[in-house]
């Protein structure tokens, strides 16, 4: 048997595909769901521009087989709502953290589960959970800012 049934939740919409075995979640987000906001880098885990948030936890979506998403809750950038992720969205718009917008996907996600975590108080704090995201454009200041400022927030 090399194909599977699964059913998720991505983003609050619930979604069945038959898949083969070793499809990525990434692929299966991309290509089966139209969801082309999950970008894919270097497809080994290691830029982080595939970054979606799993059951809340942030994942690597070209590393995790659609196969372990069943009965799993994912929420790729398309469906990134709500007070934490639009005032980071304005952040990184004040901040400058948005140049060519490839890492941004991952980027959000990983900054949404700082925040969550309030693991976002230090500059250094954020400089080393960013570490597993690669940006070539920004050079990270404006996106360590942007995160510190609504990490400080105490309104969301």
């Amino acid at each position: 048997m090399t194909h599977q049934e699964i059913t998720l939740t991505v983003n609050g919409c619930r979604l069945s595909a038959e898949v083969e075995r070793r499809l990525s979640l990434a692929d299966l987000l991309r290509e089966e769901f139209g969801l082309t906001g999950t970008h894919l880098g270097c497809e080994h885990g290691v830029c982080g521009a595939c970054t979606v948030l799993v059951d809340g936890v942030p994942s690597r979506s070209c590393l995790m087989l659609a196969c372990a998403s069943e009965g799993r809750h994912v929420v790729t950038i398309e469906g990134m709502r709500g007070p934490v992720a639009d005032a980071l969205r304005e952040a990184f718009r004040e901040s400058h953290a948005l140049q060519c917008g490839f890492c941004t996907p991952g980027m959000l996600a990983t900054a949404i589960d700082l925040i969550a975590r309030k693991r976002a108080s230090s500059e250094d704090e954020i400089r080393r959970e960013l570490a597993g995201n690669l940006c070539r454009c920004t050079g990270y200041q404006g996106l360590v800012d942007a995160i510190l400022s609504v990490g400080k927030r105490t309104d969301l």
